[in-house]
C-alpha cells in the first residue's frame, strides 16, 4: 500500500478522489435509471417482467413473482443446518440492540388544560431491497427487516433479483424468514425500487426503501424520494483505520483488506502517528494479498483508493479522521477508549484490537447499514427511528388560551396572515 505524509493539502486530495466514488458523481447512469424507473411507474408489471428476463435472464410473471411457502421450504433443506444455527444466533443480538431504541409516545399536561406531547407510529409498508448476483448476503437480510420489525411496521417487503432459473439464493431466504419478512418478490435492480415506490399489480407501493445495491439501485433510490422516503443513497464501502505505534500491523493489514475486497471501489485507510507500523502494514497486506481468494479486486481497490497517512501527531490524525467521516472507523491505539471521545464523525467505531469490523457486520448487534462518502458527518446508521413517523400533539383548554391569545394574533399579524390571525381571535371576540 502505497504510505502518504499527511499533511492538509493530501486530506483534501483524499477527499476529493473519494467523493468520486459516491453516486451523485455519476451522471452518466441517470438517464438509463431513470428511464427504467418511469417505464415501471407507467406500465407496472409488464416492464418490471421485461426488465427481470432482459437483465437477469429469468421469466417471472404474476403467476411466479412472489416467493411460495414451498420454495421458503425447500430453502431451509438446503443451507448447512449450521449457518443456520450462526443466522439465529446474529438474530438474537441484533434484536436485542435494535430493542433499546424503541420510542414511546409521550404527553405533558398543565392544569389548566394544556396538554403537548408526541404520538409514535410505526410505518404500514417497509420495502427492503436485498442484492444479488455477485454476492450473497443474508448478514444485509437481517440488519434491513430486523429494525423494522421492531418498530412494528405492519407489512415488510423485499424484493431480490432471481438468477436465470427464477430461484433465490437459499440463505437469502431462510433470513429473510427468520428476521421476519411478509412477502418475497423476485425482482431485482432499479425496476425493484420502482415498483416498491409507485406500485404494481403484483408488488405493494412502500411507505420507505432501504437496503444496499448497485449504482442502478441508488440511483433509482435518489429517482423516486419524494415519493417514498429512502434510508439512504449508500455508495461503495470504506474502513479507517486509526492507530499509533502500539497496534498489531497484522490485525491493522487484515482489517482494511476485509472492506477492500467488497469490490474495486472500495476504500480502506490507515492513518497512522508511527512510520514503522506504516512500513509494517504495508508488508502485511502484500503477504495477504498473496493468498486470499479476492485478490484481484482487492488489490484494484487499494491502487485506487488505498492509503496509509502518516500524521505528526494523533490529534492531527483525528482530525483528518474526522474530515474523512468514514463508514467504518477502528481505533487501534494506547489508550482507545480516549480516542474514541474525540471522534465526532463516523458510521461505526469499533474500538480495541478485538473489535474488527466484521464483528459489525455479522453478529454484535448495532446494524450495519451506514453512512458512506463522508455523509457521515450528517447521517446516522439505520435504526428503528427510520421506520416511525412522529406526529406532535396539541390540546389547549379555552382557559389555557385566554391569557396568550392576543400575542398569537400579534405575532400572526406580524407576518400579515390574517388569516391565522383571524382562526384564533374568533373565539374570542365577534
Amino acid at each position: 500500500m502505497r504510505i502518504v505524509k499527511l499533511t492538509k493539502e493530501t486530506t483534501e486530495n483524499l477527499l476529493e478522489e473519494l467523493l468520486k466514488r459516491s453516486p451523485n458523481s455519476y451522471g452518466e447512469y441517470e438517464n438509463r435509471v431513470n428511464d427504467i424507473v418511469e417505464q415501471v411507474r407507467e406500465k407496472g408489471d409488464a416492464a418490471v417482467f421485461d426488465y427481470t428476463k432482459r437483465f437477469d435472464g429469468a421469466d417471472i410473471c404474476e403467476q411466479n413473482i412472489l416467493v411460495t411457502e414451498d420454495e421458503i421450504r425447500e430453502a431451509y433443506e438446503l443451507v448447512d443446518p449450521s449457518l443456520l444455527t450462526i443466522i439465529r444466533a446474529a438474530l438474537v443480538n441484533i434484536e436485542s440492540f435494535h430493542e433499546k431504541q424503541r420510542q414511546q409516545s409521550w404527553f405533558t399536561s398543565e392544569e389548566n388544560g394544556i396538554l403537548l406531547g408526541q404520538k409514535i407510529t410505526p410505518l404500514k409498508t417497509a420495502g427492503v431491497y436485498v442484492p444479488g448476483g455477485k454476492a450473497v448476503y443474508p448478514s444485509s437480510v437481517l440488519m434491513n427487516i430486523v429494525p423494522a420489525k421492531v418498530a412494528g411496521v405492519d407489512r415488510i417487503i423485499m424484493t431480490t433479483p432471481p438468477d436465470k432459473d427464477g430461484k433465490i439464493c437459499p440463505s437469502t431466504l431462510v433470513a429473510a424468514k427468520e428476521a421476519g419478512a411478509d412477502e418475497i418478490y423476485k425482482v431485482g435492480g432499479a425496476q425493484a425500487i420502482a415498483a416498491m415506490a409507485f406500485g404494481t399489480r403484483s408488488i405493494p407501493r412502500a411507505d420507505k426503501i432501504v437496503g444496499p445495491g448497485n449504482i442502478y439501485v441508488a440511483l433509482a433510490k435518489k429517482a423516486v424520494f419524494g415519493y417514498v422516503s429512502i434510508d439512504s443513497i449508500a455508495g461503495p464501502s470504506e474502513i479507517l483505520v486509526l492507530a499509533d505505534e502500539t497496534a498489531n500491523p497484522t490485525y491493522v493489514a487484515a482489517d482494511l483488506l476485509s472492506q477492500a475486497e467488497h469490490d474495486e471501489m472500495a476504500s480502506a485507510i490507515c492513518i497512522t502517528t508511527s512510520m514503522e507500523l506504516a512500513r509494517q502494514v504495508s508488508g502485511e497486506t502484500d503477504r495477504f494479498l498473496e493468498t486470499l481468494s479476492r485478490r484481484e479486486i482487492i488489490q484494484k481497490s487499494l491502487d485506487r483508493y488505498g492509503y496509509i497517512l502518516v500524521a505528526d501527531s494523533m490529534d492531527e490524525a483525528i482530525l483528518a479522521a474526522n474530515e474523512i467521516a468514514s463508514e467504518h472507523l477502528e481505533i487501534l491505539t494506547k489508550d482507545p477508549f480516549e480516542t474514541m471521545t474525540k471522534i465526532r464523525n463516523a458510521g461505526a467505531i469499533f474500538v480495541g484490537p478485538y473489535s474488527s469490523e466484521p464483528l459489525g457486520d455479522y453478529f454484535a448487534g448495532p446494524n450495519h447499514v451506514l453512512p458512506t462518502n463522508g455523509t457521515a458527518r450528517f447521517f446516522s446508521a439505520l435504526s428503528v427511528d427510520d421506520f416511525i413517523k412522529k406526529s406532535s400533539i396539541v390540546s389547549y383548554s379555552k382557559e389555557a388560551l385566554a391569557p396568550v391569545y392576543k400575542d398569537i394574533v400579534r405575532f400572526a399579524k406580524s407576518e400579515q396572515l390574517t388569516a391565522h390571525a383571524n382562526s384564533i381571535q374568533v373565539r374570542f371576540e365577534p
